[in-house]
């Protein structure tokens, strides 16, 4: 990523150029340009036509977006004096009300969709969960494979290592995520999720749910260059009680003429965790876990299956260079809104393609299930192992992983495994140096189960 370049404050560049340099370029400049883009200064000086002033164009540009602009009073930057400030362009506009239709109250879960909510839950939430503890620990530096973790996850097995002790906590952190939604926004919540997410998986000396004490924490970019120094420990907890007074104001416009839209009031969260940097260490975690967590409570459950980390993962410059884009210009956090709306629409449209494919599963694991004579004599937690089985041949099973999957005890999860070695459509073994009994998905299940 190359060195950004930053602009001149607002206020130099009006008094350095005179009002015949800018006036005339009122009307043709707006806050984004002509596609919709709210472009930076960085890359807003390669894209002014020629002949025109790029500092005039840019006045123009910045007038018309004060126009727009939304201060923050609760909010401050710097030394406390600069308040934050944001703005809603058309095109950004056009993708909260998109976002907001096609997550509608989740009818596309719902409705028909599944036989029952513990079917959804089966279906669904496990695995989205597991995705975002996943790539959200990966962001911080988790190196463990998807495959390990995931199989972690699914057999409840004891974390190995700091990165697997990442995800397991992460995982945990979304849970008490929704666990926690009913309740207002207070810095023993912070500090509790941050306890959660650090949980023997911590650095630079600092310790889970406790502020950190002292200035010697800052935030490097690709040059290993400071792209943040992080306001003084001594303001932590009044800039925390501002924010938690934020996200705790009532802010949907019936009884008042103030509004901001659910959505970008989460994303001015997770914005202000990273700014404020208030932990010596997970404040990434921490910042995404109350992205969710202000969703949820905002009455938005389908972000109970929204996965945003994968998708930061994929293209980490890009949430830095948010980070700073909104840093060097004034402290306007709609470059960050605008990344994050993007990351939002992104995962949506993947949860939708995602809930399609499991629907399509589900039907025709169903008409399998009519069709299959081998499947008559069991019942419906065996025939989804089975699914499972024929889906990977020599995936193990154990008893306590499918006792978690099904939503059953462990007697019940023996049972219905042995009688799936009985029938000779999975085989039974001991792994090496452990106690309990693996069941195996052997080759050539399918076609037994056409017979």
């Amino acid at each position: 990523m190359a060195r950004i370049r930053t602009p001149e404050l607002f206020s130099t560049l009006v008094k350095k150029h005179s009002p015949d340099e800018f006036l005339p370029l009122l009307g043709q400049y707006g806050a984004t340009d002509s596609s919709g883009r709210y472009l930076h200064w960085d890359k807003f000086i390669w894209r002014v036509e020629k002949g025109i002033d790029t500092e005039s164009a840019w006045i123009a540009t910045k007038f018309a977006r004060k126009a727009l602009a939304k201060p923050l009073p609760l909010l401050k930057a710097d030394t406390f004096e600069q308040e934050f400030s944001y703005c809603i362009p058309d095109s950004l506009f056009a993708q909260l009300h998109h976002i907001d239709k096609v997550t509608g109250g989740g009818h596309a879960i719902g409705d028909g969709s599944f036989i029952t909510a513990r079917e959804k839950d089966r279906y669904l939430v496990r695995n989205l969960m597991m995705e975002e503890a996943i790539t959200s620990s990966q962001l911080e530096g988790a190196s463990t494979t998807r495959k390990v973790a995931k199989d972690m996850l699914e057999n409840n097995r004891k974390p190995t290592d700091k990165s697997e002790q990442m995800i397991f906590n992460n995982f945990l952190l979304m849970k008490k995520a929704v666990e926690r939604k009913g309740e207002p926004l207070s810095i023993d919540l912070i500090l509790e999720l941050h306890a959660i997410a650090t949980f023997e998986a911590i650095d630079n000396d600092a310790i889970p749910g406790e502020l950190r004490s002292t200035n010697d924490v800052t935030v490097a970019n690709i040059y290993n260059e400071i792209a943040h120094e992080p306001p003084s420990a001594d303001s932590l907890k009044e800039r925390l009680q501002d924010l938690c007074k934020f996200a705790n104001e009532c802010d949907d416009g019936t009884d008042s003429d103030h509004f901001i839209h659910p959505l970008v009031k989460a994303i001015i969260l997770h914005f202000m965790i990273g700014y404020i940097h208030p932990f010596g260490d997970g404040n990434g975690r921490t910042a995404r876990a109350l992205f969710y967590w202000f969703m949820l409570r905002s009455g938005y459950w389908l972000f109970e299956y929204v996965s945003i980390s994968k998708l930061i993962q994929e293209k980490r410059s890009d949430y830095d260079t948010a980070y700073i884009y909104t840093e060097t210009d004034e402290f306007d956090l709609t470059y960050f809104i605008y990344h994050q709306v993007d990351v939002v629409t992104k995962a949506v449209n993947s949860l939708h393609e995602h809930i399609e494919a499991k629907k399509l599963e589900f039907y025709q694991f169903m008409e399998w299930i009519e069709k299959s004579p081998v499947s008559k004599g069991l019942k419906r937690g065996q025939l989804e192992v089975l699914k499972e089985a024929v889906k990977q041949p020599g995936k193990v099973f154990t008893v306590k992983q499918v006792s978690l999957e099904l939503d059953i005890n462990e007697n019940t999860a023996r049972s219905y495994l042995n009688k799936l070695v009985e029938a000779e459509l999975l085989m039974a073994s001991k792994l090496k140096n452990q106690k309990a009994v693996a069941y195996l998905a052997p080759a050539g299940l399918r076609e037994r189960l056409k017979l």
